[in-house]
C-alpha cells in the first residue's frame, strides 16, 4: 500500500503487516488442506473413513476462511492507519499555503474608497497586486505537493472500499463453511444412531472419572491408565522366538524394533486452532505457576481441530473449565485442549488429523494445548512440523 521506508517509520503499520504476512500464510496452508482431504474423501469406499474425511475438509475450509477474514482485517488496518497519517501530512501542508493565500486575497479586496483617505494606499495596492501575481507560480508549485497527496488519499480511500468488501466477503463464506460443516455432522449423527447406547455409556464413565479426579493433570493420568490397559491388551505378544543359543533370549526381530520406536515417536501433529502465541511452554503465570503447554490468542467462536488423530477420551466441561477435550493417541500420547464453548465430538469417538472438536469460547479466547506421553508434558513446537 506504500512504500516500506514509510512502513518502517510507522510500527502500527508494520505490526498489521506482518499479521497480513502470517494470515495469508495460514489461509493458503489451510486451503490446501482441504483440497487435499476432499480428494483424500471422494477416493474412499468406507463410509465412515469417508464422513470423518468429509468433515475435517469442512474444518479446513472454515479455518481458511478464518485466516482470510484475518487477512482483510489487517488490509483494513493497514489502510486505516496511512489513511490517518496521509489526513495529518495534507492538514500540515495546507495550513502556511492557506494562511498565506488568505492574507494576500484579503489585501486585493480592500475597496477602493479606502485610497483616497489613507496615504499610500494606492502605491501599497499596487505592490500587494504585484507581489500576488509573483507568489502565485511559487504557491501553485507548492500545492503541486498538496494535489498529490489529495490524488493518494483518493486512492487510499477505494484500497479501503475494497478491503471492507474483501472482509465482508469473507465473513459470508465463514458463515457458508459453517453451515456446510453442521450438515455434515447432522449426516453422521443420522448415521451413527445404532451406536447410542455405546456412547452413552462411554460418556457416563467419563462423569464417573471426571467427579473423581481432582484436577486436570489426575484425570488424564486416569484417562491414560485405562487407555495403557487397551493398548496394552491389544499389543499382547504371540509366541516368542526360540533362542538361538541355549540360555540366552532371543533378540527382537528388526521389525519389531521399529514398532517399538514408532511407539514412542509423537504423533504427525499440528495446532489445534489459528491463533497468536501468548505463553509458552515452561512460561511462568502472574500466580507463579509454569505452563505445561502453549496458550493461543484466537478470534471469537474460532474453529478448532483435532492436532492429531486419535480417540476421545474426554469432552465437555470440568470443574471451572466450560469445555475440555481429551485425546488419546495411543502409545501413551494425549492432548489436552482446554478453552472451548461446546465440544462437539463424543466420547469414544475416532478422530483423524484434522477433524473438527469444537468452537473458541468467550469474546476473547485463550486456547490451551497440552501434549504428554506417559503423563508427562512435551513441548509442541518442535514436532509441529511432523504434521
Amino acid at each position: 500500500f506504500t512504500p516500506a521506508t514509510a512502513l518502517d517509520r510507522d510500527p502500527a503499520v508494520r505490526d498489521q503487516q506482518r499479521a497480513l504476512f502470517f494470515a495469508k500464510r495460514d489461509a493458503a496452508a489451510a486451503e490446501r488442506r482441504a483440497a487435499g482431504l476432499e480428494r483424500q474423501a471422494r477416493a474412499m469406499t468406507r463410509a465412515a473413513e469417508r464422513a470423518r474425511t468429509e468433515q475435517a475438509a469442512a474444518a479446513a475450509a472454515i479455518q481458511a476462511a478464518e485466516a482470510r477474514i484475518a487477512a482483510a482485517q489487517a488490509q483494513v488496518g493497514i489502510v486505516d492507519r496511512l489513511r490517518a497519517r496521509q489526513r495529518a501530512r495534507l492538514a500540515e501542508r495546507q495550513g502556511p499555503i492557506i494562511r498565506l493565500t488568505a492574507a494576500l486575497q484579503t489585501m486585493t479586496r480592500r475597496p477602493a474608497a479606502l485610497a483616497l483617505v489613507q496615504p499610500g494606499s494606492v502605491d501599497d495596492m499596487v505592490h500587494v497586486r504585484a507581489l500576488l501575481g509573483s507568489t502565485l507560480p511559487e504557491i501553485r508549485a507548492r500545492t503541486a505537493g498538496l494535489r498529490a497527496e489529495v490524488a493518494r488519499g483518493d486512492a487510499l480511500r477505494r484500497q479501503a472500499g475494497m478491503a471492507v468488501a474483501d472482509l465482508r466477503r469473507e465473513q459470508k463464506q465463514l458463515e457458508i463453511s459453517r453451515l456446510a460443516l453442521v450438515r455434515l455432522e447432522a449426516d453422521q449423527r443420522r448415521r451413527s444412531q445404532g451406536l447410542v447406547d455405546d456412547a452413552m455409556a462411554e460418556q457416563d464413565r467419563m462423569i464417573a472419572m471426571g467427579e473423581k479426579a481432582r484436577d486436570i493433570a489426575q484425570l488424564i493420568e486416569d484417562l491414560g491408565s485405562q487407555a495403557d490397559v487397551r493398548t496394552r491388551l491389544a499389543s499382547l505378544d504371540g509366541p516368542r522366538l526360540r533362542p538361538t543359543i541355549p540360555g540366552r533370549a532371543a533378540p527382537p526381530p528388526p521389525e519389531m524394533m521399529r514398532l517399538a520406536a514408532e511407539a514412542n515417536a509423537p504423533p504427525p501433529y499440528r495446532l489445534p486452532v489459528l491463533g497468536k502465541l501468548v505463553t509458552g511452554m515452561g512460561e511462568l503465570s502472574d500466580s507463579g505457576v509454569r505452563a505445561r503447554g502453549i496458550t493461543l490468542a484466537t478470534a471469537r467462536a474460532a474453529q478448532l481441530v483435532a492436532p492429531a488423530g486419535g480417540r476421545i477420551a474426554y469432552a465437555g466441561p470440568f470443574r471451572s473449565y466450560p469445555g475440555i477435550i481429551i485425546i488419546d493417541h495411543d502409545n501413551g500420547w494425549a492432548t489436552l485442549i482446554t478453552g472451548l464453548r461446546r465440544p462437539r465430538v463424543k466420547v469414544g469417538q475416532e478422530v483423524i488429523q484434522g477433524s473438527p472438536i469444537g468452537t473458541a469460547d468467550g469474546a476473547a479466547p485463550r486456547i490451551t494445548v497440552e501434549l504428554r506421553h506417559n503423563s508427562q508434558p512435551v513441548d509442541i513446537l518442535p514436532i509441529l512440523g511432523r504434521g
